[in-house]
């Protein structure tokens, strides 16, 4: 919530959607009064500030952006009142088109029968929405126009190519010059340039939005899905490998044929049947769970994998490592039976708490219950969803998460997590998702201690949501200084002069025997160059060895975070790293 001024020095709470939306309007306003050809589209706020879509002739410059803010700026000094107003359909199609605004009658006319036609006009600028607005342009004190890039219209790339402007405001400066500067920390993490630094992965063009894992990246992806699998495997996770490519049949059973085709990498063998790459686990760990007869005694069966994955994502919308078009699902499914919805779900939750702390991120839960179009028999999405609060309730403390009225999935009710890093940014990652339909799509059973069958409830869950993007996050969250546990490279060893070299390989052969990840740089470089080199890598420690350290048989340490600590006998070192990792520091 902000809190604004209003004229006679009351004050009043506002929504910062509420906002930032009067805020578009303010930038629309200014943008047709230095471009008065534009044509308008949408302007709605957005997570972080809003946003305004015009079709324009040619891309706005950096310099056009810096005269649209200043322009915003005399808006808000003229204050406005901005007045809503309603017109019939026919009335409003009409001052649409006097105003030469296309886009906005094809919105007008896409719009239901009896629908309310609302417009918001401030000065000699008149928009249509639904609001709602602040009272005045003036209400809106500190403003700041971020970047523009190309956006289709309904963000179908068929449509026409608009031109959108990013934007936000705050009702004080100062409030604003935190958020700048948090931007500006958020670009210095940007994963993608220090995914480059840091030697992790890189992308190419001849396989857009499919990473290639270099070296370093791909051992700290290694050394996070044995953290994850081992966590798994003492919770009673099974794991298995599935095909990647399947027959058409298999995905027309599950429903994604009709529902997530569009999605999907679909290749015609030789004599013209269609398969698809999998763009999602749960059908082949259907196929796991119906190769044998299970029995009520076997479940909760809970089939986990880390196969690649692949959906075609639009080229638009692809984003370093959070949105990918191959990638690993930190995947399972749960069969289940009805009376273990609560406790399968509770301690799902149990493993995203001690994972998200490992990493020390916060996260929030969020409930999303029966859609209107829902499948299968209302008492038992009844009990679904009171399992679920109940557990939640249990979990978070009554009131304590967010509950989203009819946005379940039209097979089941969901909880959806979403984490929080180090910058206060939110993340959507995993999901826990509930699932009638799918086991009854496949005539799947168990055999119940009476001896007849009945059918599983199948529980989708991702925690991480794909190891591709939680590193992408964490390498952000951490700034590139991972935790030693989880860096590709723990220890550089360092030898001053050539005539350490052999110590320093017989200190490497120590520490790699003991599975710590070393490297040996043995250039004949100066030790002040070497030691900069691996700050800049953000190494944790660094092993100076002079001719002291070769004839002590011990090392010189230095600390990626308190410097320099001194010298120590080799086996004690190794025991401080070993014990550093067994605790996660």
């Amino acid at each position: 919530m902000f809190k604004i001024k209003l004229h006679g020095g009351k004050t009043m709470e506002v929504e910062e959607s509420m906002y930032w939306h009067t805020t578009s309007h303010i930038m629309a306003q200014a943008v047709k009064r230095l471009f008065p050809e534009a044509k308008l589209t949408i302007g709605p706020s957005i997570e972080n500030g809003f946003y305004y879509d015009f079709d324009v002739e040619k891309p706005f410059s950096e310099d056009d952006l810096r005269k649209i803010e200043e322009e915003m700026k005399s808006v808000i000094k003229e204050d406005f009142e901005i007045e809503r107003f309603e017109l019939p359909r026919d009335e409003a199609i009409k001052l649409m088109e006097e105003k030469n605004e296309p886009y906005k009658v094809e919105l007008i006319k896409e719009l239901p029968e009896g629908e309310i036609i609302s417009f918001y006009k401030q000065g000699e600028f008149t928009d249509l929405c639904r609001g709602p607005h602040l009272p005045s342009t003036g209400c809106v004190k500190a403003i700041k126009l971020l970047s523009s890039s190309g956006a289709y219209w309904r963000g179908d790339e068929h449509n026409k190519m608009l031109q959108r402007i990013y934007g936000i405001s705050y009702p004080k400066l100062s409030e604003l010059e935190e958020y700048l500067n948090l931007l500006e920390e958020a670009k210095k993490r940007d994963h993608r340039k220090l995914g480059k630094e840091l030697e992790l992965f890189f992308f190419d063009e001849t396989a857009p939005g499919m990473a290639y894992w270099l070296p370093k990246g791909f051992t700290m992806l290694n050394t996070l899905i044995e953290f994850w699998r081992k966590e798994h495997k003492k919770r009673g996770y099974l794991e298995f490998s599935g095909p990647q490519l399947n027959s058409s049949e298999l995905w027309k059973t599950s429903g994604h044929w009709d529902h997530y085709k569009d999605d999907m990498f679909v290749l015609t063998d030789a004599e013209g049947r269609e398969h698809a790459l999998k763009p999602m686990n749960c059908p082949n760990s259907i196929k796991v769970y119906e190769s044998k007869l299970r029995s009520y005694k076997d479940l909760p069966l809970r089939f986990n994998d880390v196969d690649v994955i692949h959906r075609y994502e639009k080229s638009g919308q692809l984003n370093g490592l959070f949105r990918v078009r191959m990638f690993r699902q930190d995947d399972s499914h749960n069969f289940i039976r009805e009376d273990q919805i609560g406790t399968e779900i509770k301690d799902i939750l149990e493993i995203a708490r001690y994972l998200y702390g490992i990493f020390g991120l916060d996260f929030e839960l969020t409930l999303s219950t029966r859609p209107d179009d829902f499948m299968g028999e209302i008492e038992l999405w009844n009990k679904a969803e009171a399992s679920l609060k109940e557990v939640l309730d249990e979990i978070c403390g009554e009131n304590n998460y967010l509950i989203n009225e009819g946005d379940g999935a039209f097979y089941g009710p969901k909880i959806d997590i979403q984490m929080k890093d180090c910058l206060g940014r939110k993340w959507q990652m995993g999901t826990v998702q509930v699932d009638f339909q799918l086991p009854l799509r496949f005539n799947l059973s168990y055999i119940d201690m009476n001896g007849e069958k009945k059918t599983p409830i199948m529980v989708h869950r991702a925690i991480f949501g794909s190891f591709e993007r939680f590193i992408g996050i964490i390498t952000e969250h951490f700034a590139g200084v991972f935790p030693l546990w989880l860096s590709p490279v723990q220890v550089k060893v360092m030898p001053i002069s050539d005539n350490q070299k052999d110590y320093a390989e017989q200190v490497l052969e120590e520490l790699e025997k003991v599975g710590i990840r070393a490297e040996l740089d043995s250039r004949q470089e100066k030790i002040g160059y070497k030691i900069r080199e691996a700050q800049l890598q953000k190494i944790p420690y660094m092993l100076i060895l002079g001719e002291k350290e070769k004839d002590a048989s011990s090392v010189g340490v230095r600390a990626r975070k308190e410097g320099d600590i001194g010298a120590m006998k080799l086996d004690e070192f190794i025991n401080k790293v070993k014990n550093e990792i067994e605790n996660f520091d």
